[in-house]
């Protein structure tokens, strides 16, 4: 199975953002972690911080399965939810820290209603979690 792991803004500086919250670990770090424990699938994962190229690398359907965390675009990116809406692959959006203990505006998914479950809190072992299910099905 090929699964894209799929960040939004400032998931780049995982490793160095605020690592109280999210961890020590950068993504790349964390990635050959993951294709070791899953050497079944093949993982790759991308980021950026424009919601357009979220989009674009979403609408480009190369993968088998996606484990997407929008950032703070799962908040208020309702295009990013229409382009997951159409997408018919299985789809899990994790969240690094539990965002349900986080500022209020932080405790919505406008894009969660279009995917298939929602990890969050776990730190980066929800991506670990997240494949785990994926594995399962």
């Amino acid at each position: 199975m090929k699964i894209l792991i799929l960040n939004g803004p400032n998931l780049n500086l995982l490793g160095t953002r605020e690592p109280e919250i999210y961890g020590t670990v950068s993504m790349d770090d964390y990635v050959i972690n993951l294709r070791t424990e899953f050497p079944q699938h093949e993982i790759f994962s991308d980021q950026s911080n424009v919601e357009g190229e979220l989009i674009n690398r979403l609408q480009k359907n190369d993968f088998d399965a996606l484990i997407i965390n929008p950032g703070a675009f799962t908040h208020y990116s309702y295009a990013i939810a229409d382009c997951l809406k159409n997408i018919s692959k299985p789809k899990i959006e994790v969240h690094i820290s539990n965002i349900y203990k986080r500022e209020e505006f932080r405790q919505k998914s406008v894009t969660a209603v279009n995917t298939d479950g929602v990890i969050s809190g776990f730190g980066m072992k929800g991506y670990f979690l997240a494949i785990s299910s994926l594995s399962s099905k």
